[in-house]
């Protein structure tokens, strides 16, 4: 039982470094320049995922822009018809890397990184303490029924 309280008070951290997180990332000042580039390709590009039990089609947008004379990956495109070979469009320069919109440049900051980490651990602690506490029900109700 002693696994279930600490996965449980692991969790209750976790959401509240995920509320107290989402005010500050949305809010931070974020550190970008807007940029013109120049599209160089765009494809839509569907990935097929098997797994034993089912499949599970991705689509994903491969984009990639000239900024400078160098190429870069567009992170954090939405689609690929916005972006037609040859054209101009604005993208957002953050740390050495081109973003399609704000949102990816606030996602990629580290309060963002700190955000969707405290997240993804709330949620993954919530499974592990279920888990824990229903196998613990398990034992009780197996020892009862083993003392009668």
């Amino acid at each position: 039982m002693k696994k279930v309280y600490v996965c449980g008070v692991l969790m209750v951290i976790c959401i509240i470094a995920t509320v107290l997180l989402y005010k500050p990332r949305s809010d931070a000042e974020l550190n970008y320049t807007k940029v013109q580039v120049q599209v160089v390709s765009s494809e839509t590009v569907e990935r097929t995922v098997r797994t034993k039990y089912s499949t599970t089609h991705q689509t994903e947008y491969e984009v990639v822009v000239r900024y400078n004379g160098q190429n870069y990956d567009l992170k954090n495109a939405h689609n690929s018809y916005s972006y037609r070979k040859g054209a101009t469009v604005t993208a957002y320069l953050y740390n050495g890397s081109l973003y399609a919109n704000e949102e990816g440049v606030r996602s990629a900051s580290p309060l963002g990184i700190a955000y969707s980490v405290a997240l993804v651990g709330s949620f993954v602690m919530l499974m592990v303490t279920l888990v824990l506490w229903s196998k613990e029900g398990s034992k009780k109700k197996t020892a009862a029924q083993q003392q009668q």
